[in-house]
């Protein structure tokens, strides 16, 4: 065989693990729904809406509460690596269990989950359910008002990652100043980018200024989904950044207002199309809020969206 064909045969390969590792982190309600009595498969639900999981979840679902959970209680911060070992083992989970993450509101806490298990090293043995607990639902598949009672698992808590997969203030100044150092994803609304709102209808405004990070390009989370809430294709996905100059050539921060939505689009982003991205989970409640920062805003409404 000629070089260049052994070398075509190679890049092929590598392709073709890289299309495997990027679409492994999704998993359908179907399998799901199969793998319901395997003792190796871990179910963990991130719901926001309070009692959610309490009134019936997928049978076996342990329950992670994303604001007292996930986060630090006494600084606004991630949970750390210590004590998310902690509730990992307390819920029961090993070394070797699938980890299927899934919640309500479009999976964005499900998602802001599974950045945090990724954060932390666990990646790897963790899923999310494509639809989330909303084309469960729809489709008719079983919940039980049972909470999970399970021996204590062994599951340690890998690297820490943070560098790598999560993106902070200052790194997003240094993209909006230099755009040549990352490419900044602004996943919120067009009314939110514009600057004539700070925050979606019914939602707490955090910020105190309006608009978004100067460079950044705009595409909604929900530019990326079906509606049964599944993701697109990875064709699909791909074409739509790439009509914005997202293209995975230069590393990606994607941000929203308080890092649950932008989890979403990250997820897409590294776990479907295999791109180098960080989420920036400050966003724009604390960037809104920071002093001496570059604001762009197009509709002329810096001060509280007015």
């Amino acid at each position: 065989m000629s070089s260049f064909r052994l070398l075509l045969v190679s890049v092929l390969a590598l392709a073709a693990i890289d299309t495997a590792t990027a679409t492994d982190s999704l998993v359908s309600t179907e399998w799901l729904e199969s793998k319901l009595n395997d003792p190796a498969v871990h179910i963990l639900e991130v719901s926001v809406n309070p009692g959610v999981y309490e009134r019936g979840h997928i049978p076996g679902a342990s329950n992670l509460v994303w604001h007292t959970d996930l986060v630090d209680p006494t600084r606004r911060d991630i949970v750390d690596g210590e004590r998310l070992q902690e509730l990992l083992r307390a819920a029961g989970v090993n070394k070797d269990s699938t980890i299927v993450l899934y919640g309500d509101t479009n999976n964005w806490f499900a998602a802001w989950g599974f950045w945090i298990l990724d954060v932390y090293g666990l990646g790897e043995q963790t899923r999310l359910l494509d639809g989330g607990r909303a084309k469960w639902e729809a489709e008719n598949r079983p919940l039980s008002p049972r909470p999970r009672r399970a021996a204590a698992g062994n599951v340690t808590i890998g690297e820490d990652r943070q560098s790598e997969l999560r993106a902070r203030l200052t790194d997003v100044v240094a993209a909006a100043e230099d755009p040549s150092t990352s490419a900044l994803l602004d996943i919120r609304s067009p009314a939110e980018y514009s600057g004539r709102i700070i925050a979606p209808e019914g939602v707490q405004e955090l910020a105190i200024r309006a608009g978004h990070v100067p460079g950044a390009v705009n595409v909604p989370w929900g530019a990326l989904v079906a509606e049964d809430g599944t993701f697109k294709s990875a064709d699909d996905i791909r074409a739509i950044y790439a009509e914005h100059g997202i293209d995975g050539s230069t590393p990606i921060i994607a941000y929203c207002r308080i890092g649950e939505r932008s989890s979403h689009s990250w997820f897409a982003l590294r776990h479907i199309l295999g791109y180098d991205a960080r989420n920036y989970d400050g966003s724009w409640t604390e960037y809104g809020n920071a002093v001496g920062v570059p604001i762009s805003n197009p509709a002329g409404t810096i001060w509280q969206g007015k």
